[in-house]
């Protein structure tokens, strides 16, 4: 038998929903917007397009630059989450299955950068940056936000490793397994879980980065879609183009849309198995 649900409950369920919808409608108004023409837009913002204007999206892919600012974003976040994403269970792993003199001060001053605001660090990296020529160049800043490990990427991986029992690294090595054989074909699919997890937060990180290339790229041809965002909303100043920014935008949540779609299930099982296990 069901039990009753108290006045509660129903608050908190109203409360959801409204704080659900208030995530929903901001990009469902953005997509309608972006199918309208421009004296409809400026006429109404809430009525519905009489007439689907996909023309919108071809011209944001072009004209705008968003087409060509979107493969650039692929190249840049495919990079960045394969270099990264390997340094982030190398170190996971290090850090919480070996024993060795000096690890428990290291783990130290990586829990101690959390408390240093990352901006300190912009002018040094962008003198060795510099230094290095490797300043406009979408490599460049794939190095750059791949070999910058991330404390939260580390913690909640090397949550999730620390869990595994150790008889496991025991026996293979018993077996005559090396150290990196033990890593890669005992841990690695172990962790499975708890990789896709982070390597889906970093994708996210790394898709919606503007800082970065921001300040490194500044050749239009090599930017990022959120530099190309951020350049189209300037051209609204002389444009006023809004439908196709509104495109564009829409061209933009494409990908992190897919990625949530696909993995939302993945994502909060893995969240809570690196937390608990943890």
């Amino acid at each position: 038998m069901k039990e009753k649900m108290t006045f509660m409950d129903v608050l908190w369920r109203l409360v959801l929903y409204i704080w659900g919808l208030s995530i929903l409608f901001p990009l469902v108004w953005v997509f309608y917007e972006s199918l309208k023409s421009n004296p409809e837009f400026f006429k109404d913002i809430w009525s519905l397009p009489k007439k689907m204007q996909w023309s919108n999206y071809t011209a944001a892919w072009t004209e705008y630059g968003f087409g060509r600012s979107l493969l650039n974003t692929l190249y840049y976040v495919g990079g960045s989450l394969v270099v990264s994403l390997f340094f982030t269970t190398l170190n996971a792993y290090a850090l919480t299955r070996m024993e060795f003199k000096g690890r428990q001060l290291i783990w130290g001053l990586i829990m101690l950068s959390l408390f240093l605001p990352g901006i300190n660090a912009l002018v040094p990296q962008y003198v060795i940056m510099r230094e290095l020529h490797l300043t406009n160049s979408l490599t460049g800043l794939i190095l750059l936000s791949s070999l910058g490990e991330s404390v939260f990427y580390l913690m909640l991986l090397g949550g999730f490793m620390k869990s595994l029992p150790k008889d496991l690294e025991e026996c293979a090595h018993m077996d005559g397994a090396s150290i990196f054989q033990v890593f890669w074909r005992v841990i690695v699919p172990l962790s499975t879980p708890g990789i896709v997890t982070v390597a889906i937060f970093k994708f996210l990180g790394f898709y919606n980065n503007f800082m970065g290339p921001f300040i490194y790229l500044s050749d239009p041809d090599k930017y990022t879609i959120a530099v190309q965002m951020y350049q189209a909303n300037k051209m609204m100043e002389f444009t006023s183009d809004w439908v196709t920014l509104f495109a564009g935008v829409t061209i933009a949540m494409v990908p992190s849309v897919i990625v949530f779609i696909l993995f939302q299930r993945m994502i909060m099982q893995g969240a809570t198995l690196g937390a608990v296990k943890g």
